[in-house]
């Protein structure tokens, strides 16, 4: 008696089967990774030759990752889509769907309310503080996505930029196949940009159609960073260190 419930103690919750991410990534030569310690996996383009197998920072580099969520507004797993795209640092640019963005502004509001300013500073994620603290686009600015989208930069003409020029289209593609509720939010920070979903268990699907959108948008990314660069006689470096899995401390950017 006392053996079987050992063991039922420490059978724990039934691991996630992440076979179809492992096919998908297999299917297009990418790299796939079980997270050690985490229930998770990452995928990566194979580096190309004489590269580090650790720097994803060039023009070819990308992350995904699927595991535990890192913002308190995903309640479930998540996947992430990551890469430096060489913005400025005192660039942030955000794009979230209205229905969150509703949710974070009313949270903001309800904690001023209560006279908690100060955990707004210390406890909220980032992307909640950049709704009250930079410009949001209007919505002849946002084009086909101001019923779907809201957005907040630092610099709003380099997102109209990047809005022209292919975020637009590839965000008006997904309302057929992602729920409004659904939480997504594509950041631009320190010269990365980051988009990530809600994905409770491993979707190959799922993760085809968000790969496809990062991909469009990630190019473009980049040469608008640039061309910015020149145009300013500024400059960004950076590195992509792998994510931890545990949720983002209050003040970790991305």
């Amino acid at each position: 008696m006392l053996e079987s419930l050992r063991r039922l103690l420490n059978k724990g919750p039934k691991s996630a089967d992440m076979s179809p991410l492992q096919s998908w990534a297999e299917t297009h030569k990418f790299q796939f990774k079980r997270i050690r310690d985490a229930e998770g996996c990452l995928i990566e383009p194979v580096p190309a030759a004489g590269a580090s197998r650790t720097d994803s920072s060039g023009d070819g580099g990308w992350r995904i990752e699927w595991g535990d969520s890192q913002r308190s507004y995903i309640t479930t797993r998540e996947v992430r889509f990551t890469a430096e795209v060489g913005t400025p640092r005192e660039m942030l640019a955000l794009v979230l769907n209205r229905e969150l963005m509703e949710a974070m502004e009313k949270a903001v509001f309800e904690q001023y309310v209560e006279d908690v300013q100060t955990r707004i500073d210390t406890e909220t994620p980032p992307e909640m503080r950049w709704l009250v603290m930079f410009p949001k686009l209007a919505n002849n600015e946002l084009g086909r996505l101001k019923d779907r989208y809201a957005a907040v930069a630092s610099i709003k003409p380099w997102l109209q930029l990047w809005l022209s020029n292919g975020l637009e289209e590839a965000l008006f593609d997904t309302p057929d196949t992602t729920a409004a509720s659904s939480p997504v939010v594509i950041v631009i920070n320190r010269g990365r940009l980051t988009m990530r979903t809600a994905m409770p268990e491993p979707d190959a699907e799922l993760l085809a159609r968000w790969f496809t959108v990062f991909m469009r948008i990630m190019p473009v990314a980049r040469k608008l960073a640039r061309d910015w660069t020149d145009a300013t006689a500024g400059g960004a470096t950076g590195t992509l260190q792998p994510s931890v899995w545990p949720p983002a401390r209050p003040d970790e950017a991305t």
